[in-house]
């Protein structure tokens, strides 16, 4: 490991951080240090240092922009990988869409309904990237990543650059193929529609919109924390359990959304995964449903 960080700490694969707490790097403003945190500046330093890190056989975990994401309160072992600023590219040709893994999902909402293209409405307001979109398929307003990405570059843990189709990743609700066989997202290439431009922005507007009245973005927090069940949702269940408000130490039920769990200014993951699992289990207690939460907990409890 100490030959690893020697390496790292060159600047050859870009800026090494030692011991870099992760709350700052994460929508909860939760988690403890990293061992190494790295951030490459250009995806070929990227592929270097994964390769290196295959070479010597050292674990890793990427890094967006630490949305749906909790990091344990003892940090992460080995090193992290921030995906840079580099990779947040973004190019039309007609209506397809290459976008960087790096890329905002708001901006690129955005963008595309400036260009007149429709497809990407739906993430309007969700404060992720869209390399973790594609990992996660993320979804909302009846409309997935897997209904408009045609195929996406995928950094192997070998250092390899592959091209992903869509039928590769095995899509199903909040599933891809990348949650079992580990990958990161360099770029997404996505197939949209041109439409009327006024009311695709309209469209973006409002999603965004609704999401900032309904939803506690202003807070620190990480999206909806539970999946759907089959037939009901997430937040009526817990909402029906009297879970709005809710509080483990500084972890709280958002009053606002019953879905969210909003760090009120001191919370630890543990106080977050000590809420999750009484919420599970008044839930199950009121409705026999079992919640699973779509929120990716890594490091070391």
């Amino acid at each position: 490991m100490q030959q690893v960080i020697t390496q790292l700490l060159s600047g050859t694969f870009g800026e090494c951080l030692l011991n870099e707490p992760l709350a700052p790097h994460t929508t909860w403003k939760i988690g403890g240090p990293a061992d190494v945190l790295l951030i490459p500046r250009t995806k070929e330093q990227l592929v270097e240092a994964v390769k290196l890190l295959y070479q010597h056989q050292t674990s890793w975990t990427v890094l967006g922009r630490g949305s749906n994401m909790l990091v344990a309160d003892k940090g992460i072992r080995g090193i992290v990988l921030k995906l840079a600023p580099s990779m947040e590219t973004l190019r039309f040709d007609g209506d397809i869409v290459y976008a960087g893994g790096a890329y905002s999902l708001i901006k690129l909402s955005v963008m595309a309904s400036k260009e007149g293209l429709t497809g990407f409405e739906f993430f309007g307001g969700i404060p992720g990237t869209v390399g973790g979109a594609v990992y996660m398929n993320a979804g909302a307003h009846g409309s997935d990543v897997s209904r408009i990405l045609l195929r996406a570059e995928v950094l192997l843990p070998t250092g390899e650059l592959v091209t992903m189709q869509q039928v590769d990743f095995d899509y199903g609700y909040r599933h891809s193929l990348l949650q079992q066989k580990p990958g990161i997202v360099t770029e997404a290439v996505f197939q949209l529609q041109f439409g009327d431009r006024k009311e695709i922005i309209e469209t973006t507007a409002a999603y965004k919109e609704r999401r900032l009245r309904t939803q506690p973005l202003q807070l620190p927090c990480a999206g909806s924390v539970f999946r759907n069940p089959d037939g009901h949702f997430a937040a009526r269940l817990i909402e029906e359990a009297g879970l709005k408000g809710y509080k483990v130490g500084g972890a709280e039920v958002s009053p606002l959304h019953a879905n969210f769990i909003i760090n009120t200014g001191k919370a630890t993951a543990q106080d977050v995964l000590t809420l999750i699992e009484q919420v599970q289990r008044i839930v199950f207690e009121k409705n026999g449903v079992k919640l699973v939460p779509e929120v990716l907990v890594v490091g070391e409890r």
